[in-house]
């Protein structure tokens, strides 16, 4: 009877146990949807990474089904020219980039991410459901234009004006959406769990790989129906999608974990520049600790990590001295404005943004390299030869050949590249680095661009000289070089830029830091639409209509493309040196010991 006593003793003490374990928490100050503390194995994790995943993979899917084809639409059935068209794209593009920042800010400041991603992406179906009932109700007339032979019907101003609201609701909805998603999916792995953070850096490839496999159906199936009439069809696909996306994404709902918005980031960069001016003329003390600083429990806005003080941007130290105005010498306590004295934390978060500004704009030439593939190549493209075997090949749909070089480089250097650095460096165990990955990105770029510009100048070579608008009888398949170049580019720089911008910001910054790598695509295409105004202005002379005119038989787009590959390089130098002067953060690290208390110490991010 003893015996049995004990046996039961012992299986309720390893029941109860089990239990413990179930009902751990994160160790990050994640929650759940009632604001409670997450439970590691009833939230996050690859469920709902993976419910993201596909998510990503719809919306994108959606986006690009109007975005890919979007120069040939205006030009089509819109009846701009090729410059007008291009220039236009470059512009919507470069505004969906820029609301990137404005839902950032709403999901730092206010939303939360989950809020922000509902509420954007209910945005972004509006705008899509309102697009294709446009196009179909008033645009796309005759039935079937658009497809190079048949032209459409001119639109009144209310037709025109539809479809600008359409596509910038479109604009408005992804962009809000698009930074946010990235930092919530990897908000659902514990960054200071030894398994789960490793989730988290592969998530950022996965993510890279799910927007890119969305887009190889847009790109395909959807670019071909579209550049044979049939826009309607390939909106309301795109529209379809996105509510499928939407669905899922909500369906979530009970899995996913949440860091709850504390404060607004743009007062907290606004307080430390405000109180440094204050104090200018105020002496730094000669030791660190009489900097003013809060309790770690007490940095809710900073995720309860504190950030360890560097020595870059000295002034900024001043908005953490504490004058004889701040400190109550009878109570002997702090009785501060914030708007006068800051937290050491707080500052380090400014000096975090400012050294990041710096690769920040090293990023944006290479987004004007990515952009030429939305339209300059697509253009390029339908110049050349695009029959193979009898089969009309729509040169929106090389952008495929850039999807699939994407998805092989992210496994060459997930499973070859990264281990194999990894073997070969004596004091290190890491591979690559974030910035040297941005680094190899640019030469890839640089050499994508020698590609096109090298295939634009035998494509003139073979066209007919007796038929100056005839199409270079040189195949549309000599473009797959570029697109394989730019796809093993963006691998290296855009899931480097990724990775770099979320790990270098602080936790009450996170969709901030995705936004960056959102505005550098943003001004990029701006800058894009900028040169080749520039371009066409100087290159146009009597003799000549210009680089880039609607005719590109008649102009010297490889110029264009060389000129490209030459300011690449002039900013792969300028980046070294910024990279090399880079100072990466400090956060402090919560880890968990053996009997499973809490201690914090340092570490370099």
């Amino acid at each position: 009877m003893g015996c049995l006593n004990i046996f039961q003793v012992v299986n309720n003490r390893v029941k109860e146990i089990t239990m413990k374990r179930q009902e751990e928490i994160t160790f990050d100050g994640s929650a759940d949807k009632r604001g409670h503390p997450a439970v590691r194995k009833r939230t996050g994790t690859w469920f709902a990474g993976i419910l993201i995943l596909v998510n990503q993979g719809l919306a994108t899917l959606a986006f690009f089904g109007v975005g890919v084809n979007l120069v040939l639409f205006l030009t089509r059935v819109m009846g701009q020219d090729n410059a007008e068209a291009a220039n236009n794209v470059s512009k919507w593009t470069g505004t969906v980039y820029i609301f990137s920042l404005l839902g950032a800010f709403l999901s730092d400041s206010y939303w939360g991410r989950y809020k922000t991603c509902a509420i954007f992406q209910a945005i972004f179906v509006v705008g899509l459901v309102s697009l294709s009932l446009t196009s179909y109700i008033f645009l796309v007339k005759p039935s079937g234009c658009g497809d190079e032979k048949i032209p459409c019907n001119p639109h009144s101003t209310i037709h025109v004006a539809l479809f600008y609201v359409s596509i910038y609701l479109i604009a408005l909805g992804n962009g809000g959406y698009q930074p946010n998603i990235a930092t919530f999916g990897a908000d659902q792995f514990d960054e200071d769990h030894p398994k789960e953070s490793r989730s988290k850096v592969s998530f950022f490839s996965y993510f890279y790989l799910a927007l890119n496999l969305g887009s190889l159906f847009s790109n395909t199936i959807l670019g071909y129906y579209e550049d044979k009439g049939m826009w309607a069809l390939g909106f309301w696909a795109s529209a379809g999608s996105a509510i499928v996306a939407l669905i899922l994404f909500l369906v979530g709902t009970p899995r996913y974990r949440h860091f709850i918005p504390k404060s607004n980031p743009l007062s907290r960069f606004c307080q430390v520049i405000i109180a440094a001016l204050r104090k200018w003329n105020a002496e730094l003390p000669s030791v660190d600790d009489e900097l003013y600083e809060v309790d770690g429990k007490e940095l809710a806005e900073n995720g309860d990590k504190k950030i360890l003080h560097t020595h870059g941007f000295k002034f900024l130290d001043k908005a953490a001295v504490i004058t004889t105005n701040e400190y109550n010498l009878e109570g002997n306590d702090l009785g501060f404005n914030p708007w006068s004295l800051c937290s050491v934390t707080q500052v380090e978060e400014v000096k975090c943004i400012l050294r990041l500004l710096p690769i920040w704009l090293c990023t944006i030439l290479y987004s004007v390299v990515f952009s030429q593939m939305a339209f300059l190549f697509v253009e390029q493209g339908a110049a050349m030869k695009t029959i193979f075997i009898g089969f009309h090949i729509p040169p929106a749909s090389m952008s495929s050949f850039d999807i699939l070089s994407v998805a092989a480089f992210i496994f060459i250097y997930r499973r070859v590249l990264d281990p194999l650095v990894a073997r070969l460096r004596k004091f290190s165990s890491k591979g690559l680095t974030e910035l040297q990955r941005m680094g190899i990105g640019l030469i890839i770029a640089i050499m994508a661009m020698m590609a096109a510009g090298t295939v634009e100048h035998f494509r003139l070579k073979y066209v007919p000289e007796d038929c100056l608008k005839c199409s270079s009888t040189l195949s549309i398949f000599w473009q797959v070089p570029q697109y394989v170049l730019i796809g093993a580019s963006e691998v290296f720089m855009y899931v480097g830029q990724l990775e770099f911008f979320n790990g270098q910001t602080p936790d009450g910054l996170k969709s901030f830091g995705s936004a960056l790598c959102m505005t550098s695509i943003s001004l990029g295409n701006y800058v894009s639409s900028l040169l080749v105004t520039i371009v066409m202005k100087i290159s146009v002379s009597h003799k000549m209509p210009g680089w880039i005119p609607g005719n590109l038989n008649k102009g010297h787009l490889d110029r264009f493309y060389f000129l490209l590959a030459a300011l690449t390089t002039i900013d792969l130098a300028v980046y070294i040196v910024t990279a090399k002067w880079y100072k990466y953060i400090k956060f402090e690290e919560r880890n968990v010991t053996n009997n499973g208390e809490m201690h914090q110490d340092f570490r370099l991010v």
